[in-house]
């Protein structure tokens, strides 16, 4: 019987097998690497969220945040003492980063957290002397406003105390813990807003070289003061007398700009407290409401813009530290300052500081010293809370009397139907000279007199018609008894805010949001009726500009992100700027951009003097074909598919999540398209917008409006990051709950 051989081939089920193996340990891998993932993100980004229902251990019981659906605290407590310490608290716990970044900014540390790219910030920073000023500002505070911020300090060192393993991602990913927060370091924050909007030394530079290398006349021409221009006072705030509201009572908005940042500038609060009652939004690491409402008025602050800085020229021996005054000798003050830079050795310095102020500026061979309002001995106050408890106009221009700086307008109303203005804040009187440009320190004769009398600043007080409207526009009267200077606004935005309100009656705080985001700009709209009626009058010599100038032709002045004819408008007025600065002082044109060149440039084309062109429609068509130039470089070849929205595109980063690969981008904001301009309602730039806008209706608190630019919390995983992001963009926004208040969460503070 033949035998037979079977052969079993079992190589394809152990390669199965095999193959089975490894898909299981890759997927075991993958399950335990999203584990280990999930894991961390909870340890480091989710526990540490802000706790917003339970209880937290304090030194008193009694006091409560309610949150809001906006993560808004509704913070109530039996003493002022505790209501700021609870402030204190929650305010860390949304933005205790942030917090520290604008202490560590001010105070010039920066690089010992981020490295030596923040190098450059920090000496500039410890040149200003900011931490110094602070301590000693800490040595000459009233005692009320040194127990609000100690008391603010203690919530927020309840919550670093507490939270030393649990602290916002920031923290971790730059490996260091925040030190503990002082009266010090609230000052600090403090006068981080002072220098960001008092900052004018630049332009005396830029002046002084202009006139050093061209026509005197010209460039005074250049740098108007514009005294007076305005047709009332204020500044991006506005109130409406109830003659012109549906409620009969008055209507107070106010929409600050300011710089980008994410998280906002701004964070909302609600603080009740014996004596006080009061709503808005506060700036993180101060205590108080800083614009808002109580249970009587309303108020918005906005920057003054008036010159607080002076640059002296000091006859300076840079190896002994002397220099002269009034012929005599005196020894300069050698300050050293030490600056911590991650990952390399410290960096030291020296400032030396004159009777002027630090020296501050090297440029050439001169040494300049800068005076600054805010380094004034004695200067610094916090009369806030007071502003924040007043209950009419007496009681709050008490308390506006005290206010160091920066220089504001305070725009108000209350419940009795009056509404005002008052400039406040501590401005220099100068003598002889109006602090435009940097002067001799040696002679002594331009030496400051002291600050202007509170009483002699610009006021207002229910003037005819019933409005109070401005955009950072200069309200100094023409015969003012003191020199004035400042990087004041065109009046433009002032003149579109009262008309757009003086039109109609019967207004709302909803209907307010309508002149918020309006973004007509009544100066680009003039330039564009220039820039055509020069081309019709031209027509045969640029035949190739046809269609852009149809486009201008049929614009409405709206500075709308969908529209072409708004980018070509833009680029057209930076040449004629330009030609304009390159007229007065050749080789100047590029670096002249002052706050009020608008005003002299729409003079110069109005009037049209000799000696500026040789052909003013000729210039005019020559900015008009560089800048169809530039927006082809920029958009490409067809102008229909030009859009002002994709120049005017602005992104706002995490300062650190955006570092992280990968998701760091998910956390940003942008790039998106913004509408309006530098010369609309709706003041938009590159660097800067609408910070927050707020309108409160005295007839009835709970249809007031409150929102701000980004979110309430400074925590990428918190609901409040960037909730209110999209109603900001929209120029939608919420109520400002006050009376009736739709709590979602209480957090109690017990006595431990």
């Amino acid at each position: 019987m033949a035998q037979h051989s079977v052969s079993l081939d079992l190589r394809p089920q152990i390669t199965h097998s095999v193959a089975g193996r490894i898909v299981r340990y890759v997927n075991i891998a993958i399950g335990i690497a999203l584990a280990a993932a999930l894991v961390t993100v909870y340890w480091y980004a989710w526990r540490p969220l802000p706790q917003r229902s339970g209880r937290v251990e304090a030194p008193f019981g009694g006091a409560a945040a309610s949150f809001d659906a906006l993560g808004v605290p509704h913070i109530r407590a039996a003493s002022l003492e505790d209501a700021l310490f609870v402030q204190g608290y929650v305010t860390a716990q949304d933005r205790l980063f942030q917090m520290d970044g604008l202490r560590r900014m001010a105070a010039g540390d920066l690089a010992e957290i981020l490295g030596p790219t923040y190098l450059e910030s920090d000496r500039d920073a410890r040149r200003l002397r900011m931490r110094r000023i602070a301590e000693a500002a800490y040595s000459t505070l009233p005692a009320a406003d040194r127990a609000a911020f100690a008391a603010y300090a203690r919530g927020v060192n309840r919550f670093i105390d507490t939270h030393g393993n649990n602290l916002p991602l920031e923290f971790t990913l730059l490996g260091y813990q925040p030190r503990p927060w002082s009266v010090v370091d609230s000052l600090l924050v403090c006068l981080y807003m002072y220098r960001d909007l008092t900052t004018t030394w630049r332009d005396e530079i830029l002046k002084r070289d202009m006139l050093a290398n061209g026509d005197r006349q010209k460039v005074e021409f250049l740098f108007p003061v514009d005294a007076g221009a305005g047709p009332q006072p204020g500044s991006n705030a506005w109130a409406i007398a109830g003659s012109r509201t549906a409620s009969g009572k008055p209507l107070l908005s106010s929409d600050m700009h300011l710089a980008y940042s994410l998280p906002g500038i701004w964070y909302m609060t609600h603080i009740q407290a014996p004596g006080l009652d009061v709503s808005g939004v506060a700036l993180p690491g101060t205590p108080g409401v800083m614009v808002g409402h109580n249970q009587r008025i309303a108020w918005g602050i906005t920057n003054l813009q008036f010159g607080v800085q002076d640059l002296y020229i000091e006859q300076f021996d840079d190896r002994t530290g002397r220099y002269s005054y009034r012929g005599q000798v005196e020894q300069a003050r050698p300050e050293r300052e030490i600056i911590r830079v991650k990952g390399q050795p410290a960096y030291e310095m020296v400032v030396w500081v004159t009777r002027h102020g630090p020296l501050y500026v090297t440029d050439g061979n001169d040494r300049m010293a800068l005076r600054w309002a805010a380094a004034e001995p004695g200067i610094m106050q916090y009369p806030i809370l007071d502003i924040d408890r007043a209950q009419d106009w007496r009681q709050f221009t008490a308390a506006l009397a005290r206010f160091p700086g920066p220089g504001s307008n305070f725009v108000y109303a209350d419940t009795d139907g009056n509404i005002g203005y008052h400039v406040a804040g501590k401005l220099p009187k100068r003598r002889g000279y109006k602090g435009d440009v940097p002067v001799d320190g040696s002679s002594g004769d331009f030496d400051w007199d002291g600050m202007i009398p509170f009483e002699q600043l610009p006021a207002a007080f229910n003037p005819p018609g019933g409005i109070v409207a401005s955009a950072n526009q200069n309200t100094f009267p023409v015969d003012y008894p003191y020199p004035i200077t400042g990087n004041f606004a065109a009046p433009g935005r002032a003149r579109q805010i009262r008309d757009l309100i003086a039109a109609r009656g019967k207004w709302r705080a909803e209907d307010l949001l309508a002149v918020q985001k309006d973004v007509y700009s009544g100066f680009n709209k003039f330039l564009a009726t220039l820039l055509v009626a020069a081309y019709d009058r031209r027509r045969a010599g640029n035949p190739a500009l046809d269609q852009v100038v149809a486009l201008l032709r049929t614009w409405n002045g709206q500075m709308a992100k969908d529209r072409a004819a708004p980018f070509l408008v833009t680029l057209a007025y930076q040449y004629l700027r330009t030609a304009a600065a390159e007229s007065a002082a050749p080789t100047s044109g590029p670096r002249y951009q002052f706050a009020l060149a608008p005003v002299a440039l729409e003079i110069l084309l109005r009037e049209r003097p000799a000696g500026w062109f040789l052909d003013y429609d000729e210039t005019l068509l020559r900015a008009l074909a560089d800048a169809v130039e530039e927006a082809r470089r920029m958009q490409g070849p067809d102008l229909t598919r030009w859009q002002y929205g994709a120049y005017l595109r602005i992104a706002v980063d995490n300062p650190v999540i955006h570092q992280v690969p990968l998701v760091g981008k998910y956390f940003d904001i942008g790039p998106v398209p913004m509408s309006g301009a530098s010369s609309t309602v709706k003041q938009t730039t590159r660097t800067l917008a609408p910070s927050m806008r707020m309108d409160a209706d005295l007839g009835d608190w709970d249809r007031s409006l409150l929102n701000v630019q980004i979110g309430q919390s400074g925590q990428i995983f918190s609901s409040h990051y960037k909730d209110q992001w999209w109603a900001w963009y929209y120029a939608r926004s919420f109520p400002m709950q006050y009376r009736h208040v739709e709590v979602k969460s209480t957090l109690e503070f017990v006595a431990k």
